[in-house]
């Protein structure tokens, strides 16, 4: 590549926080993640609504919730490598016009299947733009003020997520449930025209080989089968010939990802990374606690609404303290895991988290929220303020400085598919299915069986992250990554993790001004997915990463 073509590719790198166009980039950053980060978590207050509006039995509120997850997990990955390759504001673009339009069509739907296609086709637009709101910021700031930057689109973005689940319930409540989704439209035009007048446009010139489609497909395929057979299970028996096609599909499907991964030369997961114990035993701390954190709270919403005899807008605003906690105490969670290593609270986050389900039990008919809401949802925010940040930190230690993006996208694909799969396991397991939702004795029985399954995966994982995770992955001088390199000619990643107080300063190409790497603050409460850390930054003219 010329240097006038690195130059083009490299179009408003440098930009400084407190310039205006650096805020024009955040603006876009923002409500662009906004937009995924807020529906995803209101969609949950609007089930009942939806169920009674629709006459749509409980599995297709499960299907709600987990066509979108299938699809952004499946592809989010691919997602931040179309981002690379062809553009990040390109992409980024492209992805908030394609969810806004999901988003109308889901706000018209008239029956449940429509509903659930257009949740499939909103997850791609949010894998799509989710890699790019914070590569944006990553690409275009000076390396100076990348740190200050990313902790604003993570403060901003958690108000945001903060604000949603009040503006989805009042919504609802006033209104219709078909304004949560239709919302977006207006939201995306501002996106779109801010982005496509004041974000420089950047790639990874590095970026090379094919886009890894087969991967997506597959991955797509797999996760597909499989939810569906166990959501359909307790509706069409064990036995069903189409659930046994639907696991045998699947199953296959998951094999024949890891056999194109392992083939592929520009794989999208690569599985060279797994072979770092440390980014392994993470992810599967990972697995556990995300699998344990989706399943529960996409009952407990409901919980409060059907059960407890709240109010969609009380619903909506009853796990606000667990973002305010997260906001106020992540980045100490942060500074322990550096001073002690990321071990203890590693493991004492999801034990508290596990109390906070076991406090959950208090939620049944006329529950008060100061009695017996408040106090659970405390305990959550603490127990997750303990474990996100040492859990971002340890993934991205864990893996070669290079790789930095591609193990924290991995990472928020593996919460992301065990919420997925939780979603549809555990109401299976709990005895939930048909119009369980209506019946107020018999969900709240169910209910009770599922935080005792959340409780008891929160332990495992407490106790898989106790066996397994070392104290000294985060030193900088440790070698628990090396396993997990990348080929050389990867762009390097700077990451903001001062803002966090468990990063360390990394000297960039001679001349260049210190890069930093490791944990970017958490977006927003942490409850849907691991954050999302930086996109490879581009590299400058004649310079490159060893």
């Amino acid at each position: 590549m010329s240097r006038s073509s690195q130059k083009a590719v490299l179009e408003g790198a440098g930009l400084r926080y407190g310039s205006s166009r650096g805020r024009w980039v955040l603006l876009a950053s923002i409500l662009g993640s906004g937009l995924a980060g807020i529906d995803a978590t209101v969609v949950n207050v609007a089930l009942p609504a939806i169920g009674k509006d629709l006459q749509a039995d409980f599995s297709s509120l499960q299907w709600t919730i987990t066509a979108y997850t299938l699809t952004l997990a499946s592809l989010i990955l691919l997602g931040g490598s179309l981002g690379d390759r062809y553009g990040r504001r390109r992409v980024f673009v492209i992805g908030v016009v394609w969810f806004a339009t999901a988003s109308l069509l889901c706000g018209l739907a008239p029956t449940a299947p429509l509903l659930i296609a257009a949740r499939a086709l909103q997850g791609v637009g949010g894998a799509l733009l989710t890699p790019g709101s914070l590569a944006m910021i990553q690409a275009s700031f000076a390396p100076q003020d990348r740190a200050r930057a990313i902790g604003a689109w993570s403060g901003l973005g958690g108000v945001a997520t903060a604000v949603g689940p009040f503006l989805g319930g009042w919504l609802i409540q006033v209104a219709s449930w078909r304004w949560v989704f239709l919302i977006n439209a207006p939201l995306a035009v501002v996106v779109v025209l801010v982005a496509q007048r004041h974000v420089p446009e950047t790639r990874d010139g590095t970026a090379t080989g094919h886009i890894d489609t087969l991967g997506a497909g597959l991955g797509v395929l797999g996760l597909g089968g499989v939810t569906y057979a166990i959501i359909e299970a307790p509706v069409r028996g064990v036995g069903d010939p189409v659930v046994v096609a639907a696991a045998l599909v699947g199953l296959a499907a998951m094999a024949g990802f890891l056999l194109a991964e392992s083939r592929e030369r520009h794989p999208m997961l690569p599985l060279s990374m797994f072979s770092s114990r440390q980014f392994s035993a993470a992810n599967a701390v990972t697995f556990l606690v995300y699998g344990a954190f989706g399943g529960a709270l996409f009952l407990l919403v409901v919980q409060l609404q059907v059960v407890a005899g709240f109010s969609p807008l009380a619903a909506g605003t009853a796990l606000l303290p667990v973002t305010v906690v997260m906001l106020l105490l992540s980045a100490r969670g942060g500074q322990l895991a550096q001073r002690i290593g990321p071990r203890l609270p590693m493991s004492l986050g999801p034990l508290v988290c596990a109390a906070a389900m076991v406090l959950m039990l208090r939620i049944g008919p006329g529950a008060s929220y100061a009695r017996d809401v408040l106090p659970a949802v405390l305990v959550l925010g603490l127990g997750l303020a303990l474990l996100v940040a040492p859990l971002t930190a340890t993934v991205l230690a864990a893996a070669d400085v290079h790789r930095a993006g591609v193990a924290s996208g991995v990472n928020n694909a593996v919460a992301r598919a065990a919420g997925l799969i939780a979603v549809a396991a555990l109401p299976a397991v709990a005895g939930l299915s048909g119009a369980s939702y209506t019946d107020a004795a018999q969900f709240n029985s169910g209910f009770r069986i599922a935080l005792a399954v959340a409780a008891g995966l929160l332990v495992v994982g407490a106790g898989v992250a106790a066996v397994t995770i070392r104290n000294d992955v985060l030193a900088p001088d440790t070698d628990a990554g090396t396993t997990a390199g990348a080929p050389g000619g990867e762009g390097a990643v700077a990451e903001g993790a001062e803002a966090e107080g468990t990063g360390v300063q990394r000297t960039g190409p001679e001349g260049a001004a210190p890069e930093v790497a490791g944990p970017l603050p958490s977006h927003h409460c942490g409850i849907e997915g691991p954050p999302l850390c930086g996109d490879r930054v581009p590299e400058a003219a004649g310079s490159r990463r060893p």
